[in-house]
């Protein structure tokens, strides 16, 4: 399993206000833009922009990155060897497919395999 970007969360309660300055700093276009589960998501330079109000938001804030990888297969691999545990996924997802993982020593991560 290659990583092959990781992204940096924020959460916000508005994804039109919050993106304007996040053009200005990257110097780029969202590249991505999909509801899920209830928040509004955008990809802009290495930020992942999860959207919404609290209760909505709740349930992702454990979760302290995304990691884009080659291919979700080799995450049971990478546990075995380095512990931790699946908390959520396999599950299909707007752009491929994902896993939330809670590492040892606590570090909660999402990895996103993305299709096409």
């Amino acid at each position: 399993m290659k990583v092959l970007a990781t992204l940096a969360r924020l959460y916000v309660d508005d994804l039109d206000a919050a993106l304007p300055a996040l053009r200005a700093l990257t110097g780029e276009d969202t590249r991505t833009r999909f509801h899920h589960r209830g928040v509004e998501v955008a990809g802009i330079g290495g930020f992942l922009v999860v959207a919404g109000g609290e209760e909505a938001l709740a349930p992702f804030r454990a979760t302290q990155s995304t990691v884009l990888v080659d291919d979700l297969d080799g995450l049971p691999a990478l546990l075995r060897e380095h512990g931790g545990e699946i908390v959520d996924g396999p599950n299909q997802v707007p752009t491929g497919r994902n896993a939330t993982v809670r590492h040892t020593g606590g570090v909660v991560l999402e990895y996103v395999e993305h299709f096409g």
